[in-house]
């Protein structure tokens, strides 16, 4: 119990510490600004300013109304690549020919800069957030895939070949073996999808959208409003990294050998 709450302790603590030293040197970096007169009208970037810009944001609701508008495109796009991309993972991870076939083609699309089908997206969809839908899932569906395909390949084939003996249907191989030895490997790939998708939503809601965290970025850009701008980029920061640790929660409870950070 006291060495669990030591280290508690010590995470917390170096939690702090490395935002305490990021945030000195942000200072500093501003300081810095304030005395060339080339540069002083980019002191708002600095962390007084910001943190002064948050209480404003929420009384105007941008930082709410952005937050939900992406979340919305960002938990849309993600569960269409989980729903194609799990099964799509068993398939290569399950049938050889299907995983020899579907390689080089899977492989092509996945160095595609999600990005890149911007032009297609807006001429195929009828609507902004679709677009922004189909590029998020684009982006996500191939870490999901080939994670889910890498899990099954670790699978001991004797786990398939007794349940079979035993008279395993193809749903129980699915839901009570292939599944939670594949858990994983599954929440690692949507850590990774994750990942990429939050790379992709916010200058994907430059263009067309009226909301959204890209948009308020890019209002704020317009506007000059530097202070607005800076506190927008730490909230994607905070909110990027509370869904990162949430997949890292998930990912632990389905790890029987260690824990990862």
């Amino acid at each position: 119990m006291k060495q669990f709450v030591a280290q508690s302790g010590k995470k917390t603590f170096d939690f702090f510490l490395g935002l305490f030293i990021l945030f000195v040197i942000w200072q500093i970096g501003a300081f810095y600004l304030s005395l060339n007169p080339a540069t002083e009208n980019f002191t708002s970037f600095g962390p007084i300013p910001t943190f002064q810009a948050f209480p404003e944001l929420w009384e105007l609701g941008k930082i709410q109304n952005a937050f939900f508008a992406s979340m919305y495109r960002l938990g849309l796009g993600l569960l269409l690549a989980i729903v194609i991309g799990v099964p799509i993972g068993v398939l290569m991870g399950r049938s050889k020919r299907f995983r020899e076939f579907s390689n080089s083609p899977f492989q092509f699309l996945r160095m595609i800069s999600p990005l890149a089908w911007m032009p297609i997206a807006v001429f195929v969809f009828t609507t902004w957030d679709q677009s922004i839908v189909f590029l998020i899932t684009m982006a996500s569906v191939w870490p999901v895939a080939f994670a889910t395909a890498a899990g099954l390949a670790k699978v001991d084939p004797a786990w398939f070949k007794v349940a079979r003996n035993l008279g395993a249907k193809p749903r129980q191989m699915l839901l009570q073996i292939i599944m939670p030895a594949i858990s994983f490997d599954v929440f690692t790939g949507i850590r990774l999808a994750l990942g990429v998708a939050w790379i992709v939503l916010v200058p994907a809601e430059y263009l067309g959208v009226t909301s959204g965290l890209g948009y308020s970025i890019e209002d704020a850009r317009e506007t000059m409003s530097y202070h607005h701008l800076t506190a927008l980029v730490l909230t994607i920061g905070a909110i990027g990294y509370v869904l990162d640790s949430i997949c890292v929660f998930f990912i632990n409870k389905t790890n029987w050998h260690r824990t990862v950070s």
